[in-house]
């Protein structure tokens, strides 16, 4: 098997949970915050796979005998809740501006989830403890969902600027 050795992949894996534990916030929050509007169900679909992925993501750290940083995991989640503190045009409540705002940092995690798929694939695509993970399902989902948010995204920038 070519790959990342152990304390490398350690990293890596925990780097894309720590981004995983933040987007799966962010999606929750995107989605309730959008609840009532156009954008609502779409965003509740996404929110949910997001989730899966990242209990896909610890059940690959699980498998492959990495330990989960928990300091990064709660630095990348107090960070997304710090992240909601920014000026978004309104003095209180919920703003299109925040709409695309969120909308794009979840493009990005998203960017983020398919390069570790697509890297998984590559280096452990035949270890036989990731059996049963379908990389090349989750490679296809990350596409569709990229596709999604872009749509939205799109729609977001249109109502905001």
């Amino acid at each position: 098997m070519v790959g990342l050795g152990g304390d490398l992949l350690s990293i890596y894996l925990n780097d894309h949970l720590a981004g995983a534990t933040a987007g799966a916030e962010l999606a929750r929050r995107v989605a309730g915050s959008n609840r009532q509007t156009s954008f609502g169900s779409v965003l509740s679909e996404l929110a949910k796979e997001i989730e899966e992925d990242r209990r896909t993501l610890l059940q690959i750290m699980r498998r492959l005998d990495v330990r989960q940083d928990r300091l990064k995991t709660l630095a990348s989640w107090g960070a997304e809740k710090a992240g909601r503190l920014k000026l978004n045009g309104r003095i209180i409540g919920y703003s299109p501006l925040s709409r695309l705002e969120e909308l794009e940092g979840l493009t990005i995690g998203v960017e983020g989830k398919l390069a570790l798929w697509q890297a998984l694939r590559e280096t452990h695509a035949d270890d036989s403890r990731l059996r049963g993970i379908d990389l090349e399902e989750l490679i296809k989902r990350a596409r569709s969902q990229r596709r999604r948010l872009e749509r939205q995204r799109r729609n977001a920038a249109a109502e905001a600027i």
